[in-house]
């Protein structure tokens, strides 16, 4: 007998068809040869020149730049802002209201009721703590160039000094409050009203 073939194994690829070479893969079916491996890395390597030249291009505008002298930056010994200290002392020489109690309620210099509690926020009974002389025009952040002062103005009136005193009142955020009204906002901001030595009020726990 004669033994059987074993069964023949399926080639994965005819014989008939060309092996598949770099330059079918690279050309992509195209009947253009493939570029040479040299041109084929130049647009990536001149794209890295590119980035490598732009580096010095980038110090030279770092160069170029200067840091103002303006005033507005502030320095260890001229702050920007008020020191905690200083708006204690500035809050304590504010005339007072009469009737309330002067740790908690001012009246600025053009005669604006303001809260304490109510500080850098826009309101009729919000304050902020400003440079008499404008910090950018060479104020000082201390006691003789502080002022309390509603928000509403201090935004109005920003850096400018030629503003009169009508120019400031005019820019004043009004709000008719009762005593009343002042009692409820106090009660809810302390938990308590209290009032002057000299007003003879009751307080209201």
């Amino acid at each position: 007998m004669r033994p059987k073939n074993p069964k023949r194994r399926t080639p994965l690829a005819s014989s008939s068809s060309p092996p598949i070479t770099s330059r079918d893969t690279l050309s992509h079916g195209l009947d253009q040869p493939a570029a040479p491996l040299s041109l084929r890395l130049t647009p990536s390597a001149s794209l890295i020149d590119q980035e490598l030249l732009t580096v010095p291009d980038t110090a030279t505008l770092f160069e170029d730049l200067q840091i103002s002298q303006d005033d507005t930056f502030s320095s260890p010994n001229n702050p920007r802002s008020f020191p905690y200290s200083v708006k204690q002392q500035c809050w304590n020489k504010t005339e007072k209201v009469k009737g309330r109690d002067p740790d908690r309620w001012r009246r600025d210099p053009l005669g604006n009721t303001v809260f304490r509690k109510l500080v850098g926020c826009p309101g009729c009974l919000c304050h902020d703590y400003d440079h008499i002389v404008p910090f950018s025009k060479g104020g000082k952040s201390t006691l003789e160039n502080c002022q309390v002062l509603q928000a509403t103005v201090n935004r109005s009136k920003g850096n400018r000094t030629e503003l009169s005193r009508t120019d400031l009142m005019e820019r004043s955020s009004y709000c008719r409050l009762s005593d009343r009204d002042l009692d409820l906002l106090e009660l809810s901001a302390y938990g308590n009203v209290r009032r002057a030595q000299d007003s003879g009020g009751c307080r209201i726990q």
